[in-house]
């Protein structure tokens, strides 16, 4: 029975985000027609006469209502084909793929330093309550929250990489073999996206193990002399977990948007960049496709979160 109830709720949390992709096509669809110019403008020199605009518009189907052209790219999104650019004329999938390495590998090593510092902070302050350490913890993280990513970004690459000249400032010039041989490139970009989600998921935790410390079975755990390493990995860790992943879904669209505003920061080859150099180019389906893809991998990171929450606290059929 409860592995029908996860598998109903994982279709109903799947069906909703794909309603939501779609609503975010839209949008962005909408607002993409709205920028000045079109791919025909772009590519045409200033010589260009009215005709020979016209004639590349319609080469490019630029002429065609914008409902039809949206519903045709949906179409198309359905059978795993993202468009085609308007600018270098090959598929949208390829400046995906010769761009999303880099992003993907910035986001997993951010992953791999928020949760587990996020535990060891939270975990930490909550079992030395009103302490030195706690307050120190709530402290740093409140003002650390309070920092906007590109400002943070700023301050440590003039601190850190042009005043001392310990990290690199700059991914320019970034391959994929020059990052194995300097994965120092990587510590400023991590550093700055890792620095407002630790401080959230932080808070979350410790706010979880104050609540469970003080809860009556755990009370009562404590005076028959259950011991402490046991109370902790049994009791404590796993029920303070909860508002901590939770904290971590409604975050993941703001780790990728970190993300992106971090690889712009530092010039990093990723995804960022070339969304950038679509838009600049009016190239509509780039720009869609790139801002779809986006799009899904924030609403499959909401979507885990949320099925890693129902595991951890199983719903009966009345509470649904």
């Amino acid at each position: 029975m409860a592995g029908l109830r996860m598998r109903r709720y994982a279709l109903g949390r799947l069906a909703l985000g794909g309603v939501q992709l779609l609503l975010l096509a839209a949008l962005v669809f909408a607002l993409t027609s709205l920028l000045p110019g079109d791919a025909a403008d772009v590519r045409n020199n200033e010589d260009a006469t009215p005709e020979q605009v016209a004639a590349l518009r319609e080469r490019l189907d630029l002429d065609r209502p914008a409902v039809e052209r949206f519903v045709d790219w949906v179409g198309d999104v359905l059978t795993g084909d993202l468009g085609t650019s308007l600018v270098s004329g090959g598929p949208v999938r390829d400046v995906l793929t010769s761009s999303a390495g880099t992003t993907l590998l910035l986001g997993a090593v951010t992953l791999a330093v928020v949760v587990p510092l996020s535990i060891l902070l939270g975990v930490a302050a909550g079992l030395r309550e009103d302490g030195t350490l706690d307050r120190t913890v709530t402290a740093v993280t409140l003002a650390l929250n309070a920092v906007p990513d590109f400002l943070l970004a700023l301050l440590l690459v003039t601190g850190l990489s042009l005043e001392l000249g310990w990290l690199p400032a700059t991914w320019v010039g970034v391959d994929a073999a020059v990052l194995v041989a300097q994965p120092t490139l990587l510590v400023l970009p991590v550093a700055v996206v890792a620095s407002r989600a630790v401080c959230l998921l932080s808070r979350q935790v410790r706010a979880g193990v104050v609540d469970v410390l003080g809860a009556g079975y755990v009370v009562q755990a404590r005076r028959l002399g259950v011991p402490r390493r046991t109370l902790l990995l049994r009791h404590v860790l796993p029920n303070a977990a909860v508002p901590g992943v939770q904290e971590l879904a409604r975050t993941g669209d703001n780790l990728i948007g970190g993300v992106l505003i971090v690889e712009a920061v530092f010039a990093v080859p990723g995804v960022a960049t070339a969304l950038v150099r679509a838009v600049e180019a009016r190239d509509v389906p780039t720009v869609q496709g790139l801002a779809l893809v986006v799009a899904a991998a924030a609403l499959l990171f909401s979507v885990a979160a949320d099925l890693v929450c129902h595991r951890l606290v199983p719903r009966t059929e009345e509470m649904r």
